[in-house]
C-alpha cells in the first residue's frame, strides 16, 4: 500500500505531503482547490502521460514522490530487474519529475527508468478509478476484463495459453498470406534462376578462365615477334650452330682464364666462383628459352578454339558478372536463393497444416474459457446485485450476457453487461440505460465484490459518488468503508455523507490568492470532522443545523465501523 505522497509544484499545488494508513482515506475541498491533482500525482507515479502544462505556473519543474510499504514480492522482483533497490526500511520509493519544457523522468527504487517500465512495476500497487473509468465500464472489452478478473485462474490460465497461441496464429496467417500473394513473382524468379544456372552449367566456366584465355590469345597473336626475340636471345647466348661464339663461349673462356690462377689469390678465387655461378644461370636461361621456342610451335587451330571459347564465356559475363569468378559467385548465390524459393511451397503446406492445428487447439481452449466465464458470470452477477441492493437499488437487475462469436484475441465470447434499475424493465446494455449515478454505484458494487479475492493493494476513486446524494451517498460511504477492510482505499469526494466514513480525512484548501500553499493539504482531526462535514453540506457558512447533521453523520459512521469491525 502507499504510505506517503509528496507533491511539489504540480498544477495549483505548491507543496503538499499526505501520509496514508490502511483503511479509508478521503480527500475533500472546494472546486478548483486541487483535489484532482492528488489523483493526477498518483497517476504519474504509475507512469501516466506527463503533460508539461501540469507544471505549476512560475516554476520549471514538478516533482511527485510516493513511498510504498508491504510491497508484493513479484513487484519487488520487477523493480530489482529494472535496477532499483528497496530503501533501508524495506520501502519502495517511486518518483516522477516533469519539466515545463516537456521532459519527464521516472525513478524506481532510486534508479532512473523509462515511464513504461515504471508502469509495468507499479501497476499492481495502485488502481485508479476516475470518471473516464466509469465511462469505459460501458465498453464490452472492459466488461469482459472485469468478468475475467472475477473468474480468476479458471479463466486466466487457459486465456494466457490461448493468447500465446492466438499470437502465433496471427503470425502464421500473415506469413502464409504473404507467401500466397507473392506466388506469381516467386514462380517468375524461380524460372529465371533455373535458366541462369542451366546456362552456366552448360558452358561450365572455370575460375579465372577468361583471364587465362585472354593472356594465351595475346601470346599466340604475337607468336612471330616472340619467336624472333627468343631466337635472337639464344643466338646471343649460345652462338650459331655453325660457328663458335656467344655469351656462353666467352664466359667459359673468362672462367678458364681465372681458374688457372685462383689458387694464388683469395679475391680472384671469389670472382672466379661468381663467374662460374653466372655461367650456370646463363645455361639455365638458354635452356628455358629453347623450351619456350618449342612451346610456340602450336597448331594454328588453337587460336580459333580460344576465340570460340571466349565468345561463349562472354555470354555469361554480359548477364551474371564481368568475370568468370563473378559469374561463379552469382551461381552460388542463385542456387541458395532457388532453394529458399522452392522451399516456400513446402513452407506453405507446413503453415496451412499448422494453422489448422492451431485452430483446433484454440477452439478447445475457447470452450474452456467460455464455460468458466459462464459459471463465473452467474456468481458475479448475484453478488453484485446484492451490493446494489445495499446501495439503495433493491430492484436492480444486472447480468453478464455472453454470446458465442468466431475465435478472437480473447476467446469466442462477446460480453455485454446488461442492467435495469427496475424489475419491470427489460435489462439492456449498461452504457445505454444507466444514469451517471447508477454507473457510479455499479462500478462500486463491482469493486466491492472483486476486492474479496484481491491481494492487498490500493484502490483510488475519483468522485465515485458523482450524480448521487442523500441516502444513496450514505450507502456509498458505508460500502467504501467496508471495502477498505480488505484493501487500502483513497477517495476524492465532494459529499459529506461519504467523507463521514473515513478513517482519515484530508482537505485541500485555497490560499488568499487562489493558490494551494505548503499547508494547503490539511489533515482533519477527529475533533474537526463535524465542522468540515458541515462546511461541505452548507458551503462556506456553517450553520447550527449543518453542524448537527454533520454530528449525526459522524456518529452513524462510527457506529457502522464498530459494527462492521465486530463482524469482519
Amino acid at each position: 500500500m502507499i504510505a506517503e505522497l509528496r507533491i511539489t509544484d504540480l498544477g495549483v499545488i505548491s507543496d503538499a505531503t499526505m501520509s496514508f494508513h490502511p483503511g479509508l482515506t478521503v480527500v475533500t475541498g472546494e472546486t478548483g482547490a486541487g483535489k484532482t491533482m492528488i489523483i493526477t500525482g498518483l497517476g504519474l507515479l504509475l507512469g501516466g502521460r506527463a503533460d508539461p502544462k501540469l507544471v505549476r505556473s512560475g516554476t520549471d519543474r514538478a516533482r511527485i514522490e510516493g513511498r510504498f510499504v508491504a510491497t508484493p514480492s513479484e513487484v519487488v522482483d520487477r523493480m530489482l530487474a529494472a535496477g532499483g533497490e528497496l530503501d533501508a526500511d524495506g520501502e519502495l520509493l517511486v518518483a516522477r519529475h516533469l519539466t515545463a519544457s516537456g521532459r519527464s523522468r521516472a525513478f524506481l527504487g532510486g534508479a532512473s527508468v523509462p515511464a513504461g517500465v515504471c508502469t509495468d512495476v507499479t501497476a499492481d500497487l495502485l488502481t485508479i478509478h476516475g470518471q473516464s473509468e466509469q465511462l469505459r465500464l460501458a465498453e464490452p472489452d472492459r466488461q469482459r476484463r472485469v468478468l475475467d478478473r472475477f473468474a480468476g485462474p479458471a479463466v486466466m490460465e487457459p486465456l494466457d495459453a490461448y493468447s500465446r497461441l492466438w499470437a502465433e496464429l496471427q503470425a502464421e496467417r500473415s506469413e502464409l498470406a504473404g507467401l500466397r500473394m507473392e506466388a506469381q513473382s516467386r514462380a517468375r524468379e524461380i524460372d529465371l534462376l533455373r535458366f541462369g544456372l542451366d546456362e552456366i552449367e552448360k558452358i561450365a566456366p572455370g575460375p579465372g578462365e577468361d583471364l587465362a584465355l585472354a593472356a594465351e590469345a595475346n601470346r599466340l597473336q604475337s607468336a612471330d615477334d616472340l619467336r624472333a626475340a627468343a631466337q635472337s636471345a639464344v643466338l646471343a647466348l649460345a652462338g650459331s650452330d655453325d660457328e663458335a661464339g656467344g655469351a656462353l663461349a666467352w664466359l667459359a673462356a673468362a672462367r678458364k682464364a681465372l681458374e688457372q690462377t685462383r689458387a694464388d689469390d683469395v679475391e680472384l678465387a671469389t670472382l672466379a666462383s661468381r663467374l662460374a655461378e653466372t655461367g650456370y644461370a646463363l645455361t639455365d636461361i638458354t635452356a628455358e628459352l629453347a623450351r619456350y621456342l618449342d612451346a610456340l610451335d602450336v597448331e594454328p587451330a588453337r587460336l580459333e578454339q580460344i576465340a570460340e571459347r571466349r565468345a561463349r564465356l562472354s555470354v555469361l559475363t554480359r548477364k551474371y558478372g564481368t568475370t568468370c569468378d563473378e559469374v561463379l559467385a552469382w551461381a552460388v548465390e542463385a542456387a541458395e536463393r532457388l532453394r529458399a524459393l522452392e522451399d516456400s511451397d513446402d513452407r506453405i503446406l507446413m503453415l496451412t497444416s499448422r494453422i489448422e492445428q492451431l485452430g483446433t487447439e484454440l477452439g478447445a481452449l475457447a470452450e474452456r474459457i467460455s464455460a468458466a466465464r459462464r459459471e463465473a458470470a452467474d456468481r458475479f452477477s448475484a453478488q453484485v446485485v446484492e451490493e446494489l441492493a445495499a446501495l439503495a437499488m433493491p430492484h436492480a437487475m444486472l447480468r453478464f450476457q455472453l454470446t458465442g462469436t468466431n475465435l478472437g484475441p480473447h476467446g469466442a465470447d462477446a460480453v455485454d453487461l446488461v442492467f435495469s434499475a427496475n424489475r419491470d424493465v427489460q435489462p439492456r446494455s449498461l452504457g445505454k440505460v444507466a444514469s451517471g449515478g447508477e454507473l457510479s454505484r455499479v462500478r462500486l458494487a463491482l469493486e466491492v465484490v472483486l476486492a474479496a479475492g484481491r491481494e492487498a493493494g490500493t484502490l483510488v476513486f475519483d468522485e465515485i459518488d458523482a450524480g448521487v446524494g442523500g441516502r444513496v451517498a450514505v450507502e456509498i460511504g458505508r460500502r467504501l468503508a467496508r471495502l477498505s477492510h480488505d484493501t487500502q482505499v483513497i477517495v476524492v469526494t465532494h459529499l459529506a455523507q461519504v467523507a463521514a466514513f473515513a478513517d482519515q480525512h484530508y482537505v485541500v484548501v485555497k490560499s488568499g490568492d487562489g493558490q494551494v500553499t505548503t499547508s494547503g493539504v490539511v489533515h482533519v482531526g477527529e475533533a474537526d470532522r463535524a465542522v468540515e462535514l458541515a462546511r461541505m453540506m452548507a458551503g462556506l457558512e456553517t450553520t447550527e443545523s449543518a453542524l448537527a447533521h454533520a454530528g449525526e453523520l459522524v456518529e452513524l459512521a462510527i457506529a457502522d465501523r464498530a459494527g462492521a469491525g465486530a463482524t469482519h
